[in-house]
């Protein structure tokens, strides 16, 4: 077993993870903050009105961030989800338990933050649009991936129906991403891929960069706290919580 491995596996134990997310929370969210002040202000006073939609399009700087983490939230939960499925590895459920408040949240934020830009853009705040729609759905997988964690009493079966459900739901990552390719929808296309240069000034695709890097840090920072949290609830009765809870004091 080759060296990477083996530590790899050695954060896999609640004690040793629990004491590694703790020393890297305090980084990540001061890096949030850093990023999300820099993002705000190249968004709100630096980058230039656009040509049709002047100031009002400046939402974007967090609309399209959080959406990009919505779904790329989703997935990361959907794979921890099947690590613990399938080869049974605590971490991996506590990881994906963790990581979906904070989906729920972004997705909630790109659907907020989208009917904002939609009520100058379109004149209503909400159409059954493809994108729109799926979006939408992916708000309920979330809360339906929480509540069958808070339904289901024991841990294992929480843990596996849960699993089987977001699994199920990654389907619908692509449908939110293809939508404006697949249908004729009001949404716009991407400004931002891979394969071609953006179609926007550089400060703002460069703002919006900025943000998506605050979104991450900050998702970092905030599922690693609740994963410790997870870990202590889990491992409430082990000798080495009391002794950590009893070096954290003041």
């Amino acid at each position: 077993m080759s060296r990477t491995r083996i530590q790899w596996f050695h954060f896999t134990a609640p004690a040793n993870f629990y004491d590694l997310a703790g020393r890297l929370i305090p980084a990540f969210a001061l890096l949030s903050v850093i990023l999300f002040a820099m993002g705000l202000y190249l968004g709100l006073w630096v980058a230039p009105p656009d040509y049709q939609q002047g100031d009002s399009y400046r939402i974007i700087y967090i609309h399209v961030p959080v959406a990009w983490m919505s779904m790329f939230l989703y997935v990361l939960m959907a794979i921890y989800a099947g690590i613990g499925l399938i080869w049974r590895i605590k971490m991996a459920e506590v990881m994906a338990k963790s990581i979906a408040p904070t989906g729920a949240l972004f997705t909630f934020l790109a659907l907020w933050t989208g009917a904002l830009w939609g009520r100058p853009t379109w004149g209503v705040y909400w159409v059954w649009d493809a994108r729109l729609t799926s979006e939408l759905i992916l708000l309920f997988l979330f809360l339906g991936y929480m509540a069958l964690h808070a339904a289901i009493e024991d841990r294992q079966r929480a843990a596996n129906a849960s699993a089987v459900l977001a699994l199920v739901g990654v389907v619908n990552v692509p449908i939110i991403y293809f939508s404006v390719q697949w249908w004729n929808t009001l949404h716009q296309g991407a400004s931002i891929t891979v394969t071609q240069a953006p179609t926007m000034a550089t400060i703002m695709w460069v703002t919006i960069l900025i943000m998506f890097l605050a979104c991450w840090m900050y998702s970092i920072a905030v599922v690693l706290a609740r994963a410790r949290t997870e870990i202590l609830e889990r491992e409430r009765r082990a000798r080495w919580v009391q002794e950590r809870l009893e070096s954290e004091k003041p």
